[in-house]
């Protein structure tokens, strides 16, 4: 039987994210491991989970090599990682789109397994009855519309949203039906910034951008993107605000070299009778 985390009393819940609608801006970013997730609390409004996880820790192509029991997994460390942030986990593909029940048996798996606050999901129009079930059952939801990477082997690739009329009346209904559905607020990806802006003030909920608009009343990116950790290619959207990679390439080049001339462990690195005998 699977253990419940407990959710912290001081954590901020999804209700307080949707009161932030048209104020000060929300701060999120994602979060897969326990370490990450105790650096960046202390500065975010919103951790989410992504299933981008299966791209950046486990090396698969797209966000479809995600897994319930992956995010419910990295959800876990998260958690114990955050005191205040409000953690989001992503439904994978293939955990909610066939019904509402499929859905509302996936989401409080994952709420009950990792203790989350909430669950995001990808889709609007066809997705607002599983929305509006999962919100019936007492778990809040967050939306995603635009550029939807679960949908990326469907859409043929990477591809921008809102380039003509009808496909800006499409994120209009899509965003319109999320916020129906009771969702508590929406992520919007690789859109045309002027759509994503008009989206922004036609809705209750708070919008978080990535690849959208500073309008949004948030903005999210993949933390490894951010710190600079990506392997592949950084999307256009990305700003890096920090090289690690050059960082633990340098760190891993100085330790091999050590290694290989004896200079690493030195005297300080290892145990006698003079120097004490536990880690302390």
């Amino acid at each position: 039987m699977a253990t419940q985390l407990p959710t912290t009393d001081i954590r901020i819940g999804a209700d307080l994210i949707r009161r932030r609608k048209g104020g000060t801006p929300i701060v999120c970013l994602t979060a897969y491991t326990y370490p990450i997730a105790r650096l960046l609390d202390p500065y975010v409004d919103l951790l989410l989970v992504g299933d981008s996880v299966a791209m950046v820790l486990h090396g698969h192509e797209t966000t479809l090599g995600a897994s319930l029991e992956m995010m419910i997994a990295h959800g876990q460390a998260v958690m114990r990682g955050s005191a205040k942030a409000c953690v989001v986990v992503d439904m994978p593909a293939g955990t909610y789109e066939d019904s509402a029940a499929q859905a509302v048996a996936s989401a409080r798996r994952i709420v009950g397994e990792s203790g989350c606050q909430a669950v995001k999901l990808e889709g609007g129009v066809d997705m607002a009855a599983q929305i509006a079930a999962i919100v019936a059952a007492d778990i809040p939801v967050m939306g995603h519309i635009g550029l939807q990477p679960q949908s990326v082997e469907k859409d043929g690739g990477y591809k921008i949203k809102g380039r003509t009329d009808e496909n800006v009346a499409a994120l209009i209904a899509d965003a319109s039906a999320v916020e129906k559905a009771g969702a508590f607020s929406l992520v919007i990806e690789g859109t045309i910034e002027t759509v994503a802006a008009d989206i922004t003030r036609r809705i209750a909920i708070p919008t978080i951008g990535i690849g959208a608009s500073g309008e949004c009343d948030g903005q999210i990116l993949v933390i490894d993107d951010m710190v600079g950790l990506t392997v592949d290619r950084v999307p256009k959207f990305v700003k890096q605000y920090a090289d690690l990679r050059s960082v633990i390439e340098h760190a891993a080049e100085r330790y091999a070299s050590e290694v290989r001339d004896r200079d690493f462990p030195g005297p300080t690195h290892v145990f006698s009778r003079t120097n004490g005998g536990d880690e302390s």
